[in-house]
């Protein structure tokens, strides 16, 4: 009877939240208030961690900055401070080093105060054939897109736990729910943080830890300079974003606790239809829709001498 009662209410449950979930996509739920809020973003020295850097402290948080690049570093807390902004605090922080990451995450909670919004967003890529991909590269790939969310975690989380509020965001790329050619290291990675970041997510879930909230974030292609040379085959439906416009996308899913973002939203459409269709009918739709050549003409950022 147990069993019965209990089937019973998880399948009036589903219904509940799929209503509930189709009526805050026709009218979005209220953003919360950020002002005040502790908010660290790893690689702010430039791209997209820098808009959020500008982003979070407009809206009135205290903005944490962290970055290896010195220099991108001070141009970031430039431009936030031309914004208005007076509380922002800048390290310098290798996030391929768990030490590094450890000292400096001492060093925040003793100057700034325990960190309340975690943006996980600094990032590296190879762009080659994996073959071709030199190994001390490919462990860098991991340490900065992957293993740095485990330590910034446990860094970070228990001060959460503790009060039960916080937030955890991780930009990720939707090259971390679909592997893409030439991306084997940064495809590896993205997948361990979205995976690390669901488990984190349902752990709080499981203690309870209802304010500890999680956002994962997946674009496609952002032009930031990161993918340089990249082209879409159907520009329409896949662009390069904006850096801007994903920006504010990721402002605005964090403020409406959602839970995950993939842009743009035709790719909800395909990561579903990769789940049913046989392997390889979603194989043909990769190389029809372009994502076999994607990484072909990758060039990167350009590296400073």
């Amino acid at each position: 009877m147990n069993c019965l009662l209990e089937t019973f209410k998880v399948i009036g449950l589903l219904v509940y939240y799929s209503l509930e979930s189709l009526v805050f996509f026709i009218v979005p739920r209220r953003k919360k208030n950020v002002s005040g809020e502790i908010v660290l973003i790893t690689g702010a020295g430039s791209g997209i961690g820098r808009l959020l850097s500008l982003k979070f402290a407009s809206l009135g948080a205290t903005v944490v900055l962290w970055d290896i690049n010195e220099e991108g570093l001070k141009e970031t807390s430039r431009l936030v401070r031309e914004n208005g902004a007076e509380r922002v605090h800048c390290y310098i922080c290798d996030c391929s080093k768990r030490q590094d990451i450890y000292r400096v995450a001492d060093q925040v909670k003793k100057e700034v105060g325990d960190v309340s919004i975690l943006v996980n967003n600094a990032g590296t890529v190879i762009g080659k054939r994996f073959l071709d991909s030199p190994d001390s590269l490919v462990e860098k790939t991991m340490e900065v897109n992957a293993m740095a969310h485990f330590w910034t975690y446990k860094a970070f989380l228990p001060a959460m736990v503790a009060s039960n509020h916080g937030h955890l965001v991780s930009i990720a790329s939707t090259a971390g729910l679909s592997g893409v050619s030439l991306l084997s290291d940064y495809s590896s990675s993205k997948f361990a943080a979205v995976g690390f970041a669901e488990s984190v997510d349902l752990e709080m879930r499981s203690l309870g830890k209802t304010g500890v909230k999680t956002t994962i974030v997946c674009p496609y292609l952002i032009n930031t300079g990161m993918f340089d040379g990249c082209r879409s085959k159907w520009p329409r439906l896949f662009p390069i974003l904006d850096p801007e416009y994903v920006a504010e996308k990721i402002v605005t899913a964090v403020r409406r606790d959602q839970e995950i973002l993939v842009l743009p939203r035709i790719l909800y459409f395909l990561l579903t239809l990769k789940i049913i269709l046989p392997v390889k009918a979603s194989i043909l739709l990769m190389d029809y829709f372009g994502f076999f050549h994607l990484m072909h003409n990758f060039k990167g950022r350009a590296k400073k001498d």
